[in-house]
């Protein structure tokens, strides 16, 4: 949103409070109206007419939301429970239990609890599956659980969950939970700042300002900038934040749109904090939309260098709509341009290929801009560093294990056997990645590659049409070269690997807090950033200074 993802800035005026940098709209209300009333009838009738009960609010909801995917995944519709939900991501501040949790079968899975938070007050780990919430069994309950925990302040709510395959009771106080856009800032060394800024809600220019204020009252004299892993948000924040370390007046983003009064520009309003502090940015894969913003921008303006590997490459900017009942539309209006000229839009929805996907643009298509002291850049992918590291980007084999849950179920694992690690940072050794890879053979662990999941999609046609028990050796054959291949795959990303598991691992003694505090010391990206921002020379030279 910005899922990116997901505040306020007069510049300029728009009809929604909320750009989200993230309409093929014709002019021909006769055939929008024709549609409309063949669907209204159809709805009518099919609901009067069908041979069990039907749920019309739940026919509508799946009707939307199927009609919606046919365009691109950031055009969504929200029904009331959404909207609430949406309201959450961008103002930073709800009523809950104050923990990244997810969906799974018939549980509620807690991935992050906040320290000093409700569900971490409650004695709720992650790893915990929670199978009940007050007299709701979750078998049961197919819509959104999460609802399930909200409420006023001081409500509380009894939960029955399983950790390490015993079921235990839990009784959660709910309270004000305030999310952070900015989680954490620190220096490195005596002049270098360290900012995390992790998501682009109303509050993301203020916290960020704040810490750089602070950092600089400290002593900071270079400031790194962590947009790692942050989805984006709001786009009227990711100028602001660009405003902290460029002149008023300067255009940051431009959006084009086939609606008119959607193309707007972007610039600066404040003065500035500090125009002239050596800055670095950290991206990677999962920095998107806002994200790329104020990377593309500061790059564009040659006010900062880039450093890790490619962002995601989402140049969509939504907007929400109301909609009659408490409802809400958020629509993809427009694209939007840095300050030369880029779109960094990676997938084209207009065009997909024959399974509904959409089309990557392909590195020979991207075109060339220049910055403005004429470093070339490109569109069409993300925004590509100045300084691109290998190490940062992951393998399909690490991606696959962090998709499927290998690294999270084992950090669990580990958690329990090492429950007196306290403030500790823990070394993972050769002999802990071997048990890691037993640990995967022991839970039968399905990496859901594509070759993979074309293998097992062969046995399920071959057991449907009855010739598995013809194939049957030739199959094992595979799967069993497979699994050797993934093994040796597993071996070759061995130290990525570790490195992500060793992240979780961190976060489930010292929480999010102690990550950041590890990465201080021992991150290859930071320790990047401060050799360059140290080095006066290497760092003019990349900006041509």
């Amino acid at each position: 949103m910005i899922p990116f993802p997901k505040k306020k800035f007069i510049l300029p005026v728009v009809a929604s409070a909320f750009l989200f940098v993230g309409v093929s709209f014709k002019d021909d209300f006769f055939e929008v109206a024709k549609q409309v009333e063949i669907f209204t009838t159809l709805f009518k009738e099919l609901n009067k007419n069908y041979v069990d009960e039907t749920n019309p609010g739940d026919l509508m909801d799946k009707a939307i939301k199927g009609m919606l995917t046919s365009l691109d995944p950031y055009t969504v519709y929200f029904n009331e429970q959404d909207v609430v939900k949406f309201k959450i991501n961008n103002t930073g501040e709800y009523t809950g239990i104050g923990a990244i949790i997810t969906r799974k079968e018939d549980k509620i899975i807690i991935r992050e609890p906040y320290k000093n938070f409700p569900a971490d007050k409650a004695g709720l780990k992650a790893g915990d599956e929670i199978i009940q919430i007050g007299d709701v069994l979750l078998s049961d309950f197919k819509d959104d659980a999460s609802q399930l925990f909200r409420g006023a302040k001081n409500t509380k709510i009894e939960v029955k969950y399983i950790r390490q395959g015993k079921t235990n009771t839990a009784q959660i106080t709910l309270d004000e939970i305030e999310i952070k856009s900015v989680p954490f800032y620190r220096k490195i060394d005596d002049k270098t700042g360290y900012i995390v800024l992790a998501k682009f809600n109303q509050k993301a220019s203020f916290e960020t300002k704040q810490a750089l204020e602070q950092l600089k009252k400290e002593g900071a004299e270079r400031i790194v900038l962590d947009l790692r892993g942050n989805p984006g948000g709001l786009l009227n924040e990711a100028v602001n934040i660009c405003n902290l370390f460029v002149p008023k007046n300067e255009i940051i983003v431009t959006t084009k749109s086939k609606i008119e009064k959607h193309n707007n520009t972007y610039k600066t309003s404040k003065e500035p904090v500090d125009t002239e502090i050596p800055l670095a940015i950290l991206v990677d894969g999962k920095s998107a939309s806002a994200s790329e913003i104020v990377s593309g921008a500061l790059q564009d303006l040659d006010r900062a260098v880039v450093i890790g590997s490619r962002s995601f490459g989402k140049g969509l900017v939504q907007r929400p709509v109301d909609l009659t009942y408490g409802t809400q539309l958020k629509v993809t209006i427009s694209r939007y341009y840095t300050p030369s000229g880029r779109c960094i839009q990676a997938l084209d929805y207009s065009q997909k290929d024959k399974n509904g996907v959409a089309k990557k643009t392909e590195a020979k298509n991207y075109n060339a801009f220049k910055t403005r002291k004429g470093r070339t850049v490109y569109d069409g992918g993300g925004i590509q560093p100045d300084i691109e590291m290998e190490e940062t980007k992951l393998s399909p084999i690490t991606e696959a294990l962090e998709k499927n849950d290998g690294i999270f179920n084992y950090a669990t694992a580990y958690y329990y056997k090492n429950p007196n690690l306290g403030d500790k940072i823990p070394t993972f050794t050769d002999a802990d990645f071997l048990d890691f890879k037993n640990y995967l053979k022991v839970q039968k662990f399905s990496f859901d590659t594509e070759t993979e999941l074309a293998l097992k999609n062969t046995l399920a046609v071959a057991k449907k049409e009855k010739v598995d028990e013809s194939i049957s050796v030739e199959y094992q054959q595979l799967l069993t070269a497979l699994q050797k291949s993934e093994e040796k795959l597993l071996d070759k990303s061995q130290k990525e690997i570790k490195n992500l598991i060793l992240d979780e691992i961190i976060k489930r003694y010292q929480y999010q807090e102690g990550l950041y505090q590890y990465y201080l010391k021992n991150n290859a990206e930071i320790k990047k950033a401060v050799s360059v921002l140290n080095n006066n020379v290497e760092y003019k030279s990349i900006l041509k200074m």
